[in-house]
């Protein structure tokens, strides 16, 4: 790891460990038809608050360059990969199936890839899932559809047991495409691997709608996602205008950050209040969102919200109860809004026609937009190129439009959140007016 300008412990308690682990020499020569190689190029990464939340001062990270290797760990003609997708849906998991298929026949001439259906269930023998095999024209057409052709599941799985069933297929590239729990699923895998002293790599191909991996930018589906929620918060809009003093309220993705919400504000400026997790708003008093929407009513009588799911979940009674995925199980903070809503209005005598929309299972679902569908097929290339060169426990990632390899480490350390002190957040409670709630910025930013 190369650190420069500002201690890294300094700067940011992240781990911050940028090698990456590999199998062993690579000796064999490449049979691409290249003269110019990613070996031994380090990418200087320049990180702040935008990319680690817990950054105090900007510092710089090196990371090792993604891309083909003049050497290969695996001889082509013997490897064989295997490709699991895990969690929820995301537009873009078929283009990068599609990718990692077409890089490893046409460009290696690797002879057989599998495809684990319905997550790491696949993997496990009692689920009963056929694992199937996956060529170049079974594959051809699948980046036209939504979704994902292996199916997907979540929850946990044995990681011994997966290695077993690796094992016993003789399999030598394991590639992982799910978000934060998916990827701590693949370094549990690549954990036993190691113990197990077996020459098979990992690599995880990070996939999150929420765009919350840690250290990665811009995940795959994101772009696609906003442009689709920008749809949703049109509609909204008219149907706010259509009637005196209308409100209309959206619910869009966002466990624990608010990327969506928030960059789909700014796309169509047409929102008038953003609430996302990271941002504590309140209800009443000085600051409260109530008092600011009947304001808002009296002066213009239309208004558009946006809440991420997971905003707002401290003004719910909220037990401990987990999700298959260990994640914790939300409150419905749009059902709360609109009942809280209905009251403070009636009770200020003003009337109102609210109208909901939660598009969330329509942006999970559908195809992406061209530019994601390019992200997908490079991120797809480049997880070929390092599986091949014997990387394994990483993940590739884009860094200020650079490509990288990632250890799994860093990205599993934690989930990346909006940071609310940002020139981003800024931006969006200009767009849209909401500066003045209570909880939109971090104390020591606030002023009167």
């Amino acid at each position: 790891m190369n650190v420069s300008d500002v201690p890294a412990e300094a700067a940011c308690s992240c781990h911050l460990e940028t090698t990456i682990p590999t199998l062993g020499p690579a000796k064999l020569d490449s049979p691409l038809p290249f003269h110019s190689w990613a070996d031994g190029h380090m990418i200087p990464i320049h990180v702040d608050g935008d990319l680690c939340e817990e950054v105090e001062e900007p510092f710089c990270l090196h990371f090792e360059a993604a891309g083909p290797r003049r050497k290969l760990y695996f001889d082509p003609r013997r490897a064989k990969c295997a490709i699991v997708t895990c969690g929820g849906l995301c537009p873009g998991l078929n283009d990068v199936i599609r990718s990692i298929v077409m890089e490893a026949y046409h460009a290696y001439d690797v002879p057989s890839v599998l495809g684990i259906p319905y997550g790491l269930e696949g993997f496990i023998a009692r689920y009963g899932h056929h694992v199937q095999e996956l060529t170049p024209a079974g594959v051809q057409d699948i980046h036209r559809f939504g979704g994902t052709m292996l199916g997907t599941s979540r929850g946990p799985q044995s990681p011994e047991e997966i290695v077993d069933m690796l094992e016993r297929s003789n399999v030598s590239i394991l590639f992982v495409i799910g978000g934060d729990g998916s990827m701590k699923a693949a370094q549990s895998i690549a954990a036993e691997v190691q113990r197990r002293s077996l020459k098979l790599s990992v690599v995880g191909i990070p996939k999150t709608i929420d765009n919350d991996i840690n250290f990665i930018a811009q995940s795959f589906g994101f772009e696609t996602a906003v442009a689709k929620a920008t749809e949703a918060i049109q509609c909204a809009h008219t149907e706010a205008c259509g009637v005196y003093n209308g409100i209309g309220l959206v619910k869009l993705m966002g466990r624990e950050s608010g990327f969506i919400a928030a960059r789909a504000a700014l796309a169509l400026k047409e929102v008038n209040f953003v609430l996302i997790p990271e941002a504590p708003f309140t209800l009443e008093g000085e600051g409260g969102l109530l008092p600011a929407l009947e304001e808002r009513l009296r002066a213009r009588h239309h208004a558009v919200i946006v809440a991420a799911e997971g905003a707002g979940q401290h003004l719910l009674d909220r037990g401990e109860e987990k999700d298959v995925s260990g994640n914790r199980v939300l409150g419905d903070i749009t059902g709360l809004l609109r009942r809280e809503i209905a009251r403070y209005l009636r009770e200020a005598g003003l009337p109102f026609t609210l109208k909901y929309i939660d598009p969330s299972y329509i942006i999970r679902s559908i195809p992406a937009t061209p530019n994601d569908k390019v992200y997908c097929g490079l991120l797809g290339q480049y997880a070929v190129h390092a599986a091949m060169a014997g990387r394994t426990g990483m993940v590739v990632g884009r860094l200020q439009d650079k490509f990288v390899h990632l250890p799994l480490a860093l990205v599993t350390s934690r989930r990346r959140k909006l940071n609310i002190a940002s020139d981003f957040w800024r931006a969006v409670l200009e767009s849209t007016g909401q500066g003045g709630l209570a909880g939109m910025l971090p104390p020591d930013l606030h002023h009167s």
